[in-house]
């Protein structure tokens, strides 16, 4: 489940593009008055297949980056006031990944730092399937905005990347980054100089952020089950990185292997399946983009070795890697 605040802006731009949204919300299991209620929490399904029907109706393959693009860092709620009195923008990455519980809880942030540059590695995360390039491209626009909301309109990134392929035009690409644009790229996320992490935010005031925080954490806390979905975000990061084991992922939750073991199973999920689950959706992304080679596929799905990929792949889709690629290709014409 998400707020319905993410689909801020449906209506908005539906509008613009001439959509009737009443049919495709009902498709998606949606309603006007569900969205109405920015708190409410909606369907992580219903909103992707919003998404993604919009896109195909209106004819714009850019529907999410539309959203992203009018969005105002109010339309955080309440942790938009914590946000904007961060010090840095370090502390605001780190305050999005606290509260991601009153934010949208299938987001999954990660830092990554190296020399000069950092790497903020953005995912949206479904309970269940693969996510879609407009929830991608609507994440990722908000993520810039609140980069730019805190270091100033100046602020210009090295380049902004997507795991999907270019749309047929970059121009609202263009106007909403205004920097390189990496498409086919092996995560989405932003690269950026790693002295923007600590650059001071000139609107900060510690006594209000400290105010709010207290308002923040007074809050309802995130429900314990919530730890399987944690699990699944932190993978999505980790595998093309090479690092999807559960020793990482408990390091960086800051819980030793057998607690997360334990949290798990009360949750009612293990770690292996949690790991084959997100193995098996990311599989899809990578094979159904041509400009991945298959050795390269099962090197970001964490295999050693090009044979343990095609076994591992025969098993879980019942044919060869290279066969389902070939068959793929030909029922997409």
């Amino acid at each position: 489940m998400i707020r319905a605040a993410t689909l801020t802006n449906y209506f908005e731009v539906a509008q613009q593009l001439g959509l009737n949204p009443q049919p495709l919300l009902r498709a998606a299991g949606l309603s006007q008055t569900m969205l109405a209620d920015p708190d409410r929490r909606i369907p992580a399904a219903g909103a992707v297949r919003l998404l993604e029907d919009s896109a195909r109706e209106s004819g714009c393959d850019t529907f999410g980056l539309r959203m992203a693009e009018s969005r105002q860092l109010s339309d955080f709620g309440v942790v938009s006031l914590l946000l904007i009195h961060q010090s840095t923008l370090r502390d605001a990455l780190l305050t999005t990944m606290k509260y991601r519980h009153l934010l949208n809880e299938l987001l999954a942030i990660h830092v990554e730092e190296s020399g000069r540059t950092v790497v903020i590695r953005e995912e949206f995360v479904p309970d269940a399937g693969t996510t879609s390039r407009q929830t991608i491209d609507l994440a990722l626009g908000v993520l810039h905005r609140l980069c730019g909301a805190l270091l100033g309109p100046n602020w210009k990134p090295h380049s902004v990347n997507f795991t999907h392929g270019p749309p047929e035009n970059l121009q609202v690409h263009r106007r909403v980054f205004r920097c390189a644009l990496e498409f086919d790229r092996e995560f989405n996320g932003i690269v950026c100089d790693a002295a923007d992490l600590d650059m001071r935010n000139p609107t900060a005031d510690p006594v209000m952020a400290r105010y709010v925080k207290r308002l923040v954490e007074s809050l309802p806390a995130p429900d314990r089950a919530s730890i399987a979905t944690d699990v699944r975000k932190d993978l999505y990061i980790l595998m093309p990185m090479g690092q999807a084991t559960i020793e990482q992922v408990a390091r960086g939750r800051g819980m030793n292997v057998r607690t997360l073991q334990r949290r798990l199973e009360e949750a009612g999920e293990t770690f292996s399946n949690a790991l084959n689950s997100v193995r098996t959706e990311l599989a899809l992304r990578y094979m159904e983009n041509p400009r991945y080679s298959l050795q390269a596929v099962g090197r970001l799905l964490g295999f050693s070795s090009p044979s343990s990929f095609s076994r591992w792949f025969a098993a879980e889709f019942g044919k060869a890697p290279r066969l389902w690629r070939k068959d793929f290709r030909q029922q997409r014409g």
